[in-house]
Protein backbone atom coordinates (compact mmCIF):
# COMPACT_ATOMS: atom_id res chain seq x y z
CA UNK A 1 0.00 0.00 0.00
CA UNK A 2 1.35 3.41 -0.94
CA UNK A 3 1.96 5.71 2.03
CA UNK A 4 1.30 9.34 1.17
CA UNK A 5 3.47 12.19 2.41
CA UNK A 6 0.69 13.31 4.77
CA UNK A 7 0.21 9.79 6.15
CA UNK A 8 3.94 9.57 6.81
CA UNK A 9 3.84 12.85 8.73
CA UNK A 10 0.98 11.57 10.89
CA UNK A 11 2.84 8.33 11.62
CA UNK A 12 5.98 10.25 12.62
CA UNK A 13 3.93 12.49 14.87
CA UNK A 14 2.17 9.56 16.56
CA UNK A 15 5.46 7.75 17.16
CA UNK A 16 6.99 10.86 18.70
CA UNK A 17 3.95 11.31 20.94
CA UNK A 18 4.22 7.72 22.20
CA UNK A 19 7.97 8.00 22.95
CA UNK A 20 7.53 11.34 24.70
CA UNK A 21 4.64 10.17 26.88
CA UNK A 22 6.22 6.87 27.92
CA UNK A 23 9.63 8.34 28.70
CA UNK A 24 8.22 11.02 31.01
CA UNK A 25 5.46 9.07 32.75
CA UNK A 26 5.10 10.68 36.18
CA UNK A 27 2.81 10.84 39.22
CA UNK A 28 -0.19 13.14 39.23
CA UNK A 29 0.68 16.69 40.27
CA UNK A 30 -0.71 17.63 43.72
CA UNK A 31 -3.25 20.09 42.32
CA UNK A 32 -4.97 17.29 40.42
CA UNK A 33 -4.95 14.67 43.19
CA UNK A 34 -8.27 12.85 43.75
CA UNK A 35 -7.68 12.93 47.52
CA UNK A 36 -8.58 15.69 49.98
CA UNK A 37 -6.15 18.41 50.99
CA UNK A 38 -6.31 18.92 54.75
CA UNK A 39 -4.79 22.41 55.03
CA UNK A 40 -1.59 23.79 56.57
CA UNK A 41 -3.06 23.60 60.07
CA UNK A 42 -2.64 19.83 59.95
CA UNK A 43 1.15 20.34 59.69
CA UNK A 44 1.57 23.30 62.07
CA UNK A 45 1.68 21.64 65.50
CA UNK A 46 4.90 22.22 67.45
CA UNK A 47 5.21 18.43 67.69
CA UNK A 48 4.89 18.08 63.92
CA UNK A 49 6.43 20.67 61.58
CA UNK A 50 5.66 23.80 63.61
CA UNK A 51 8.65 23.86 65.97
CA UNK A 52 10.25 27.30 66.32
CA UNK A 53 13.77 25.86 66.25
CA UNK A 54 15.30 22.93 64.39
CA UNK A 55 15.37 19.60 66.18
CA UNK A 56 19.04 18.71 66.56
CA UNK A 57 18.70 14.94 66.76
CA UNK A 58 16.09 14.48 64.07
CA UNK A 59 16.41 13.60 60.41
CA UNK A 60 13.51 16.03 59.85
CA UNK A 61 14.01 19.65 60.90
CA UNK A 62 10.45 19.85 62.33
CA UNK A 63 10.31 23.65 61.81
CA UNK A 64 9.21 23.46 58.18
CA UNK A 65 5.88 25.22 58.78
CA UNK A 66 7.59 28.12 60.55
CA UNK A 67 10.15 28.49 57.73
CA UNK A 68 7.35 28.47 55.14
CA UNK A 69 5.07 30.91 56.97
CA UNK A 70 7.79 33.40 57.90
CA UNK A 71 10.29 33.31 55.06
CA UNK A 72 8.86 31.58 51.99
CA UNK A 73 7.22 33.71 49.28
CA UNK A 74 4.95 30.77 48.44
CA UNK A 75 3.04 31.56 51.65
CA UNK A 76 2.22 35.03 50.30
CA UNK A 77 1.39 34.02 46.73
CA UNK A 78 -2.37 34.42 47.29
CA UNK A 79 -1.94 37.88 48.87
CA UNK A 80 -0.34 39.09 45.61
CA UNK A 81 -3.73 38.65 43.94
CA UNK A 82 -5.17 41.34 46.20
CA UNK A 83 -2.73 44.09 45.23
CA UNK A 84 -3.38 46.94 42.79
CA UNK A 85 -1.41 45.38 39.96
CA UNK A 86 -3.40 42.14 40.07
CA UNK A 87 -6.67 44.06 40.15
CA UNK A 88 -5.57 46.03 37.10
CA UNK A 89 -4.57 42.86 35.22
CA UNK A 90 -7.99 41.33 35.94
CA UNK A 91 -9.68 44.52 34.73
CA UNK A 92 -7.68 44.63 31.49
CA UNK A 93 -8.41 40.98 30.79
CA UNK A 94 -12.11 41.55 31.40
CA UNK A 95 -12.33 38.72 33.93
CA UNK A 96 -15.79 38.11 35.38
CA UNK A 97 -14.24 37.71 38.83
CA UNK A 98 -11.44 39.50 40.71
CA UNK A 99 -7.98 37.96 40.53
CA UNK A 100 -8.22 36.30 43.95
CA UNK A 101 -11.28 34.36 42.80
CA UNK A 102 -10.31 33.58 39.20
CA UNK A 103 -8.97 30.09 38.46
CA UNK A 104 -6.67 31.64 35.86
CA UNK A 105 -4.75 33.26 38.74
CA UNK A 106 -5.45 30.82 41.58
CA UNK A 107 -4.05 27.84 39.68
CA UNK A 108 -0.53 29.06 40.47
CA UNK A 109 -1.03 31.55 43.32
CA UNK A 110 -2.77 29.04 45.60
CA UNK A 111 -3.40 25.34 46.14
CA UNK A 112 -6.44 25.56 43.90
CA UNK A 113 -8.07 22.16 44.28
CA UNK A 114 -11.79 21.58 43.58
CA UNK A 115 -14.26 22.11 46.44
CA UNK A 116 -14.87 18.35 47.01
CA UNK A 117 -11.12 17.88 47.59
CA UNK A 118 -10.94 20.55 50.33
CA UNK A 119 -10.85 19.23 53.90
CA UNK A 120 -12.28 21.06 56.92
CA UNK A 121 -9.00 22.82 57.65
CA UNK A 122 -8.35 23.89 54.06
CA UNK A 123 -7.97 27.64 53.48
CA UNK A 124 -7.46 28.86 49.92
CA UNK A 125 -5.93 32.13 51.13
CA UNK A 126 -2.98 30.21 52.62
CA UNK A 127 -1.46 30.35 49.15
CA UNK A 128 0.99 27.77 47.84
CA UNK A 129 1.01 25.42 50.80
CA UNK A 130 2.62 22.22 52.06
CA UNK A 131 0.17 20.11 50.06
CA UNK A 132 0.81 22.13 46.90
CA UNK A 133 4.19 20.43 46.76
CA UNK A 134 3.89 17.31 48.93
CA UNK A 135 0.47 16.16 47.78
CA UNK A 136 -3.02 15.96 49.24
CA UNK A 137 -2.55 14.48 52.74
CA UNK A 138 -5.91 12.82 53.34
CA UNK A 139 -4.55 9.27 53.16
CA UNK A 140 -0.94 9.71 54.35
CA UNK A 141 -1.24 12.40 57.04
CA UNK A 142 -1.49 9.86 59.87
CA UNK A 143 0.58 7.08 58.39
CA UNK A 144 3.66 9.20 57.59
CA UNK A 145 4.37 9.72 61.32
CA UNK A 146 3.89 6.13 62.40
CA UNK A 147 6.93 4.36 63.80
CA UNK A 148 7.02 1.75 61.04
CA UNK A 149 6.05 4.17 58.26
CA UNK A 150 7.49 3.32 54.85
CA UNK A 151 8.06 6.07 52.30
CA UNK A 152 6.88 3.80 49.49
CA UNK A 153 3.56 3.22 51.27
CA UNK A 154 2.98 6.94 51.69
CA UNK A 155 3.79 7.55 48.03
CA UNK A 156 1.11 5.02 47.15
CA UNK A 157 -1.33 7.03 49.30
CA UNK A 158 -0.67 10.28 47.44
CA UNK A 159 2.51 11.74 48.92
CA UNK A 160 4.23 13.48 46.03
CA UNK A 161 7.81 12.25 45.40
CA UNK A 162 9.44 15.68 45.80
CA UNK A 163 12.82 14.07 46.52
CA UNK A 164 12.88 12.67 42.98
CA UNK A 165 14.62 15.21 40.75
CA UNK A 166 12.44 14.69 37.68
CA UNK A 167 9.19 14.74 39.65
CA UNK A 168 10.23 17.89 41.52
CA UNK A 169 11.26 19.59 38.28
CA UNK A 170 7.86 18.83 36.73
CA UNK A 171 6.12 20.22 39.80
CA UNK A 172 8.08 23.49 39.98
CA UNK A 173 7.94 24.07 36.24
CA UNK A 174 4.17 23.56 36.20
CA UNK A 175 3.78 27.04 37.69
CA UNK A 176 7.12 28.78 37.20
CA UNK A 177 7.29 27.89 33.51
CA UNK A 178 3.80 26.67 32.64
CA UNK A 179 1.98 23.74 31.09
CA UNK A 180 -0.79 23.34 28.57
CA UNK A 181 -3.19 23.31 31.55
CA UNK A 182 -1.98 26.58 33.10
CA UNK A 183 0.13 29.16 31.35
CA UNK A 184 1.10 32.82 31.58
CA UNK A 185 0.12 33.68 28.02
CA UNK A 186 1.19 36.57 25.81
CA UNK A 187 -2.20 38.14 26.48
CA UNK A 188 -1.71 37.86 30.24
CA UNK A 189 1.71 39.47 30.02
CA UNK A 190 0.33 42.25 27.85
CA UNK A 191 -2.17 42.93 30.62
CA UNK A 192 0.69 43.42 33.09
CA UNK A 193 1.83 40.02 34.36
CA UNK A 194 5.63 39.78 34.67
CA UNK A 195 7.53 37.73 32.11
CA UNK A 196 8.27 34.24 33.45
CA UNK A 197 11.97 33.75 34.10
CA UNK A 198 12.98 30.54 35.85
CA UNK A 199 15.87 28.14 36.33
CA UNK A 200 15.26 25.26 38.71
CA UNK A 201 18.49 25.08 40.68
CA UNK A 202 18.96 28.85 41.01
CA UNK A 203 15.45 29.28 42.39
CA UNK A 204 15.89 26.25 44.67
CA UNK A 205 19.05 27.81 46.14
CA UNK A 206 17.40 31.16 46.89
CA UNK A 207 14.33 29.57 48.47
CA UNK A 208 14.61 29.18 52.28
CA UNK A 209 15.51 25.53 52.81
CA UNK A 210 13.23 23.38 54.94
CA UNK A 211 15.20 20.15 54.62
CA UNK A 212 18.62 18.89 55.63
CA UNK A 213 21.08 19.02 52.75
CA UNK A 214 23.10 15.88 52.16
CA UNK A 215 26.61 15.60 50.79
CA UNK A 216 25.31 13.94 47.66
CA UNK A 217 23.25 17.00 46.83
CA UNK A 218 26.45 18.80 45.82
CA UNK A 219 26.43 16.36 42.91
CA UNK A 220 22.68 16.36 42.53
CA UNK A 221 22.45 20.12 42.06
CA UNK A 222 24.03 20.05 38.60
CA UNK A 223 21.58 17.35 37.60
CA UNK A 224 18.71 19.43 38.97
CA UNK A 225 19.77 22.28 36.68
CA UNK A 226 20.16 19.95 33.70
CA UNK A 227 16.87 18.15 34.28
CA UNK A 228 15.08 21.47 34.66
CA UNK A 229 16.40 22.71 31.33
CA UNK A 230 15.45 19.55 29.47
CA UNK A 231 11.94 19.49 30.94
CA UNK A 232 11.40 23.21 30.29
CA UNK A 233 12.31 22.72 26.63
CA UNK A 234 10.09 19.62 26.47
CA UNK A 235 7.14 21.49 28.01
CA UNK A 236 7.52 24.44 25.63
CA UNK A 237 7.21 22.08 22.68
CA UNK A 238 4.29 20.29 24.35
CA UNK A 239 2.42 23.59 24.61
CA UNK A 240 3.35 24.53 21.05
CA UNK A 241 1.71 21.32 19.82
CA UNK A 242 -1.40 21.68 21.95
CA UNK A 243 -4.37 22.72 19.76
CA UNK A 244 -5.87 24.79 22.58
CA UNK A 245 -2.73 26.45 23.96
CA UNK A 246 -0.53 26.52 20.86
CA UNK A 247 -2.55 29.18 19.11
CA UNK A 248 -4.09 32.53 20.03
CA UNK A 249 -6.53 33.42 17.29
CA UNK A 250 -4.78 33.79 13.95
CA UNK A 251 -1.32 33.75 15.57
CA UNK A 252 0.55 31.05 17.45
CA UNK A 253 0.82 31.54 21.22
CA UNK A 254 3.52 34.20 21.19
CA UNK A 255 4.71 33.58 24.76
CA UNK A 256 6.47 30.50 23.36
CA UNK A 257 8.63 32.68 21.14
CA UNK A 258 11.58 34.99 21.76
CA UNK A 259 10.13 38.16 23.30
CA UNK A 260 13.01 40.33 22.17
CA UNK A 261 12.77 39.31 18.54
CA UNK A 262 9.92 41.84 18.44
CA UNK A 263 10.18 43.93 21.61
CA UNK A 264 13.08 46.20 20.77
CA UNK A 265 13.75 49.42 18.88
CA UNK A 266 13.08 49.36 15.17
CA UNK A 267 16.48 50.98 14.62
CA UNK A 268 18.22 48.00 16.20
CA UNK A 269 19.33 45.92 13.22
CA UNK A 270 20.70 42.89 15.06
CA UNK A 271 19.05 39.50 14.65
CA UNK A 272 19.83 35.88 15.47
CA UNK A 273 18.64 34.47 12.17
CA UNK A 274 22.17 33.82 10.94
CA UNK A 275 22.94 31.17 13.55
CA UNK A 276 19.49 29.61 13.12
CA UNK A 277 19.73 29.31 9.36
CA UNK A 278 16.76 31.65 8.87
CA UNK A 279 16.52 35.22 7.66
CA UNK A 280 15.67 38.43 9.52
CA UNK A 281 12.14 39.42 10.41
CA UNK A 282 11.18 35.98 11.71
CA UNK A 283 9.45 35.53 15.06
CA UNK A 284 11.79 32.98 16.59
CA UNK A 285 10.91 30.20 19.00
CA UNK A 286 12.28 30.78 22.50
CA UNK A 287 15.21 28.36 22.40
CA UNK A 288 16.96 29.48 25.60
CA UNK A 289 16.48 26.12 27.36
CA UNK A 290 17.27 24.21 24.17
CA UNK A 291 20.61 26.03 24.01
CA UNK A 292 21.36 24.82 27.54
CA UNK A 293 20.33 21.25 26.72
CA UNK A 294 22.68 21.14 23.75
CA UNK A 295 25.57 21.83 26.15
CA UNK A 296 24.31 19.28 28.68
CA UNK A 297 23.97 16.62 25.99
CA UNK A 298 27.70 16.87 25.20
CA UNK A 299 28.41 15.26 28.57
CA UNK A 300 25.39 12.98 28.86
CA UNK A 301 24.95 11.73 25.30
CA UNK A 302 27.75 12.93 23.04
CA UNK A 303 26.66 10.66 20.21
CA UNK A 304 23.11 11.99 20.28
CA UNK A 305 24.06 15.64 20.76
CA UNK A 306 24.75 16.24 17.08
CA UNK A 307 21.42 14.70 16.13
CA UNK A 308 19.63 16.91 18.64
CA UNK A 309 21.45 19.98 17.29
CA UNK A 310 20.31 19.12 13.76
CA UNK A 311 16.75 18.58 15.00
CA UNK A 312 16.72 21.96 16.73
CA UNK A 313 18.05 23.68 13.62
CA UNK A 314 15.40 21.91 11.55
CA UNK A 315 12.73 23.06 13.99
CA UNK A 316 13.78 26.71 13.68
CA UNK A 317 13.76 26.49 9.91
CA UNK A 318 10.37 24.80 9.91
CA UNK A 319 8.91 27.47 12.21
CA UNK A 320 10.27 30.20 9.92
CA UNK A 321 8.93 28.51 6.79
CA UNK A 322 5.67 27.22 8.27
CA UNK A 323 6.56 23.77 6.95
CA UNK A 324 5.65 20.86 9.25
CA UNK A 325 6.85 22.80 12.32
CA UNK A 326 4.71 20.76 14.72
CA UNK A 327 6.09 17.48 13.36
CA UNK A 328 9.62 18.81 13.88
CA UNK A 329 8.68 19.94 17.38
CA UNK A 330 7.46 16.45 18.28
CA UNK A 331 10.69 14.92 17.02
CA UNK A 332 12.75 17.24 19.24
CA UNK A 333 10.39 16.56 22.11
CA UNK A 334 10.81 12.80 21.76
CA UNK A 335 14.60 13.18 21.83
CA UNK A 336 14.36 15.32 24.98
CA UNK A 337 12.11 12.74 26.63
CA UNK A 338 14.72 10.06 26.01
CA UNK A 339 17.47 12.35 27.31
CA UNK A 340 15.86 13.16 30.68
CA UNK A 341 16.38 9.69 32.25
CA UNK A 342 20.00 9.75 31.09
CA UNK A 343 20.52 13.14 32.71
CA UNK A 344 18.89 11.91 35.92
CA UNK A 345 21.25 8.92 36.07
CA UNK A 346 24.39 10.79 35.03
CA UNK A 347 27.15 11.59 37.52
CA UNK A 348 28.57 14.92 36.39
CA UNK A 349 32.34 14.99 36.81
CA UNK A 350 34.55 18.04 37.23
CA UNK A 351 35.49 17.69 33.56
CA UNK A 352 31.80 17.58 32.58
CA UNK A 353 31.15 20.79 34.47
CA UNK A 354 34.16 22.55 33.02
CA UNK A 355 33.14 21.47 29.52
CA UNK A 356 29.64 22.82 30.13
CA UNK A 357 31.04 26.14 31.38
CA UNK A 358 33.32 26.52 28.39
CA UNK A 359 30.60 25.38 26.00
CA UNK A 360 28.21 28.01 27.33
CA UNK A 361 30.86 30.69 26.97
CA UNK A 362 31.91 29.59 23.49
CA UNK A 363 28.26 29.50 22.43
CA UNK A 364 27.90 33.10 23.53
CA UNK A 365 31.07 34.16 21.75
CA UNK A 366 29.71 32.48 18.61
CA UNK A 367 26.59 34.66 18.78
CA UNK A 368 24.05 32.29 20.33
CA UNK A 369 22.86 34.91 22.82
CA UNK A 370 22.03 37.68 20.38
CA UNK A 371 18.85 38.35 22.33
CA UNK A 372 18.17 38.69 26.02
CA UNK A 373 16.41 35.44 26.97
CA UNK A 374 19.21 33.15 25.87
CA UNK A 375 21.75 35.34 27.69
CA UNK A 376 19.59 35.35 30.81
CA UNK A 377 19.36 31.56 30.90
CA UNK A 378 23.08 31.24 30.16
CA UNK A 379 24.04 33.48 33.08
CA UNK A 380 21.91 31.50 35.50
CA UNK A 381 23.58 28.36 34.17
CA UNK A 382 27.09 29.79 34.38
CA UNK A 383 26.52 30.93 37.93
CA UNK A 384 25.02 27.61 38.97
CA UNK A 385 27.68 25.43 37.33
CA UNK A 386 30.59 27.54 38.60
CA UNK A 387 29.10 27.29 42.07
CA UNK A 388 28.94 23.48 41.73
CA UNK A 389 32.60 23.47 40.78
CA UNK A 390 33.53 25.70 43.69
CA UNK A 391 31.74 23.40 46.12
CA UNK A 392 33.64 20.49 44.65
CA UNK A 393 36.92 22.32 45.05
CA UNK A 394 37.43 22.39 41.30
CA UNK A 395 37.31 26.17 40.97
CA UNK A 396 38.23 29.17 43.13
CA UNK A 397 34.94 31.03 43.58
CA UNK A 398 36.73 34.32 44.29
CA UNK A 399 38.52 34.13 40.94
CA UNK A 400 35.33 34.14 38.89
CA UNK A 401 33.14 36.30 41.15
CA UNK A 402 34.01 39.69 39.55
CA UNK A 403 33.31 38.39 36.03
CA UNK A 404 30.03 36.80 37.14
CA UNK A 405 28.92 40.05 38.77
CA UNK A 406 29.70 41.86 35.51
CA UNK A 407 27.54 39.43 33.52
CA UNK A 408 24.67 39.73 35.99
CA UNK A 409 24.86 43.54 35.84
CA UNK A 410 24.58 43.44 32.04
CA UNK A 411 21.22 41.66 32.42
CA UNK A 412 19.81 44.17 34.88
CA UNK A 413 17.37 45.56 32.31
CA UNK A 414 16.39 43.68 29.19
CA UNK A 415 15.84 46.95 27.29
CA UNK A 416 19.52 47.83 27.76
CA UNK A 417 20.95 44.44 26.80
CA UNK A 418 23.97 44.60 24.50
CA UNK A 419 25.11 41.39 22.83
CA UNK A 420 28.55 42.91 22.17
CA UNK A 421 29.06 43.90 25.81
CA UNK A 422 27.82 40.48 26.89
CA UNK A 423 30.33 38.73 24.60
CA UNK A 424 33.16 40.86 26.04
CA UNK A 425 32.14 39.89 29.59
CA UNK A 426 32.02 36.23 28.57
CA UNK A 427 35.60 36.48 27.34
CA UNK A 428 36.60 37.95 30.70
CA UNK A 429 34.85 35.06 32.46
CA UNK A 430 36.69 32.54 30.30
CA UNK A 431 40.03 34.07 31.36
CA UNK A 432 39.06 34.07 35.03
CA UNK A 433 37.97 30.42 34.86
CA UNK A 434 41.27 29.43 33.29
CA UNK A 435 43.08 31.22 36.11
CA UNK A 436 40.80 29.89 38.85
CA UNK A 437 40.60 26.22 37.86
CA UNK A 438 42.15 23.86 40.41
CA UNK A 439 42.03 20.74 38.23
Amino acid sequence: MMITRMTFKVLVLMAALQVSASALAAPVLPQYSPHKSMGVGSCASSLCHGAVDKWTNSRILQNEYVTWSRSDKHARAYAVLLNARSKEIARKLGLSEPAHRANLCLDCHAHNVPAPQRGEGFVLADGVTCESCHGAAELWLRSHVERDARHEDNLAKGLYPASDHVARARLCLSCHFGTKDKLVTHKLMAAGHPRMSFELDTFTQIQPAHFRAKDRQVWDSVRIWAIGQALAAHELLEILNDPQRGRAGLFPELVLFDCHACHRKMSDGRYAGLRLGVGPGVVRLNDSSLLMVLQIARSVDAAGQQRLAQQVMGLHRAVAAGDDALVHARSVQATLAQLVPRISAHRFTDKDMRDILMGLIDGGLAGQYGDYQGAEQAVMALQAVSDFMARRGALHAAAVAPSMRRLITLLDKDENYSAAAFAKALQELRSSIEKGANR
